[in-house]
C-alpha cells in the first residue's frame, strides 16, 4: 500500500520549511518500518522506490515547483530511473534521505536521491521526471520560467547524459 500517511506527515512537517533554490538539497529522516521489509527483514527494493517519493514531494514544495504545478494545472510523472543498491537497511533502522534537482534537458527534469544510514549510502537513484499537461509533456524551460527561474539548465553531469542517451536508444515498446 502507498504510504499516504507518511506522505501527509512529510508535507505537514515541511510546509513552513525555508525555501530551497532549485538546486538545493532537501534532507529528511525516516525509519524502516515492518511493512517496508522483505522476507530477509530488510528494506524491500520496490518499497525503496516508493519511499523516495517522500523526498521528492517536499522538495517540490520547498523549491516552488509544487506551486507552479498547481497554478498551471500540470502534473509530474516519473519517466524513468536508474537505481543502485549498496547497503542493507534493516527493520527499525533509521535513515536519512537526500533529494535534489541536478538540471534538465529539452524534455525531462533530473532528480538525484540517496538514502544514508550509519554514515554510508545504502541506495542512490537518478529519476527522470516529466511535467505534463493535457497537451503532453511541458518543456522544462517553460516550467523553469513559471517558477521565475532562468530557462537554461546548467550542464548535466556526463554520467547523467550518458544514461539519458542510452535510454533514448532503448527500444520501446520492448521487443520480447
Amino acid at each position: 500500500m502507498y504510504p499516504f500517511v507518511r506522505m501527509a506527515k512529510e508535507a505537514f512537517k515541511f510546509r513552513n520549511a525555508p525555501a530551497l533554490t532549485i538546486f538545493g538539497t532537501h534532507v529528511s529522516q525516516h525509519i524502516c518500518w515492518p511493512w517496508d521489509i522483505d522476507p530477509w527483514l530488510e528494506l524491500n527494493n520496490g518499497r525503496t522506490l516508493t519511499l523516495y517519493d517522500l523526498g521528492r514531494v517536499p522538495l517540490s514544495m520547498r523549491t516552488g515547483l509544487a506551486r507552479a504545478l498547481k497554478d498551471n494545472r500540470w502534473g509530474m510523472v516519473v519517466a524513468g530511473n536508474t537505481t543502485r543498491y549498496r547497503r542493507r537497511v534493516k527493520a527499525f533502522q533509521r535513515f536519512e534521505m537526500r533529494t535534489r534537482c541536478i538540471g534538465w534537458d529539452a524534455r525531462f527534469l533530473y532528480l538525484e536521491q540517496s538514502m544514508w544510514s550509519r554514515g554510508e549510502c545504502s541506495s542512490h537513484i537518478m529519476i527522470r521526471g516529466a511535467v505534463t499537461s493535457g497537451k503532453g509533456i511541458v518543456p522544462p524551460a517553460s516550467v523553469a520560467e513559471a517558477m521565475g527561474l532562468a530557462s537554461e539548465s546548467p550542464a548535466l553531469p556526463d554520467w547523467v547524459q550518458t544514461w539519458s542517451h542510452a535510454e533514448s536508444e532503448r527500444p520501446w515498446p520492448p521487443q520480447m
